[in-house]
């Protein structure tokens, strides 16, 4: 049974409202004014609250913002009461964080016409959560025990050579043992957490306050993130003479850690499917008020069939691990762009190299996310 919360100061509507919702079958409670409506909303966990604007001490506008401050009531549906049809009122609860309007005298349809929209709005949201929950489950589940098992064979492998041979084995070679051990133990340390920010950005994505949050961040410069980031991969590979940057300043609404994880997984997927010598360049441009971002090695690059199995493996329909250490780093990449408005996208070709192109708004643009 649904939980509606109704808060309003004119006791007669009051009554009205939740007569009503009682009478379609709903578990409903009623709060007489703002401070009473944050209390009842605390304990009762309702799955969607009706208020007035206009009440003495706390009014329509305070409730929702202290509700949207609250861990526990920050994702409940909230539609307002209102006498006032005022586009001034409406645009600023709707910043404020609030779903829907109802505009006093309503009738006893409009009232049950939108409180079923909001509460099946709601349902939707939550079947889409679980499924993308289910998604990056079975990811996980079947993509991890193979992505592990590669750094483990080789610290499991070269520990037991040096336990069994290690009275008679020469210096320099279990020098090199152990390099391949310590090599092995960073390659898994980087898989871990790459599937850590994988779980978290999936999460992200599932919630809309927190895609909101993102694409209204502080806006970033752009340009000291990236080199810093480029030039620090570069160094890990020794590949510091094959980088080149070429990028214009720009400000993007963007997390420091998201661009600066982009930039990582793109540049060092560059480096690794290019041969040293052979250049990785990065360009940044800005027009019609988007920042655009491109990473392009002169490597392998990939067959028609295998950018379209990276590209349905990034709408999740593929498992990770057939990407062969590809995918992973490519979807943080992915997912990360979206969650800050943008899109990123591929143009590879086999033996010619590979361009990834990440598009995302200029803090200055109208991003529609305000």
């Amino acid at each position: 049974m649904h939980r509606v919360l109704v808060i309003e100061d004119e006791r007669s509507i009051l009554e009205n409202v939740m007569e009503t919702l009682q009478l379609e079958g709903f578990d409903v409670r009623g709060a007489p004014n703002g401070r009473v409506g944050v209390e009842t909303a605390r304990e009762y966990q309702p799955n969607l609250i009706i208020c007035d604007i206009m009440m003495p001490e706390l009014n329509g506008y305070g409730v929702l913002l202290e509700l949207r401050r609250d861990v526990a009531t920050a994702n409940i549906p909230f539609m307002f009461l209102t006498a006032k049809a005022d586009r001034s009122d409406m645009r600023r609860g709707m910043e404020l964080g609030a779903d829907d309007y109802l505009i006093k005298p309503f009738t006893t349809s409009e009232l049950l016409a939108a409180v079923d929209t909001r509460l099946e709005r709601r349902q939707s949201l939550a079947r889409e959560f679980e499924g993308r929950m289910e998604n990056l489950r079975d990811n996980i589940v079947r993509a991890l025990p193979h992505e592990l098992r590669t750094p483990l064979t080789g610290i499991i492998g070269y520990s037991e050579m040096l336990l069994m041979d290690f009275e008679t084995i020469e210096r320099s070679q279990a020098y090199s043992m152990i390099e391949a051990i310590y090599n092995s133990g960073l390659r898994l340390h980087r898989l871990t957490e790459n599937y850590l920010v994988y779980a978290q950005v999936e999460l992200m994505m599932a919630d809309p306050q927190r895609i909101e949050a993102a694409c209204n961040t502080a806006p970033l410069a752009t340009q000291p993130h990236i080199v810093t980031m480029a030039r620090h991969k570069a160094a890990n590979m020794n590949r510091e003479s094959d980088l080149h940057v070429h990028l214009t300043e720009a400000n993007v609404r963007i997390y420091t850690n998201s661009l600066e994880k982009i930039v990582e997984e793109l540049v060092d997927n560059a480096f690794k499917f290019s041969t040293p010598g052979t250049p990785v360049e990065i360009q940044s441009q800005v027009s019609d008020g988007t920042f655009l971002l491109t990473v392009r090695d002169y490597g392998r690059g990939l067959t028609p069939e295998q950018l379209n199995s990276i590209g349905a493996y990034m709408q999740f329909e593929r498992a990770v691990y057939e990407q062969q250490g590809l995918g992973l780093g490519l979807m943080i990449a992915k997912r990360l762009t979206e969650l800050h408005g943008g899109q990123l996208s591929l143009d590879s070709r086999p033996n010619q190299g590979t361009i990834v192109y990440v598009r995302l708004p200029l803090a200055g643009a109208a991003n529609g996310h305000h």
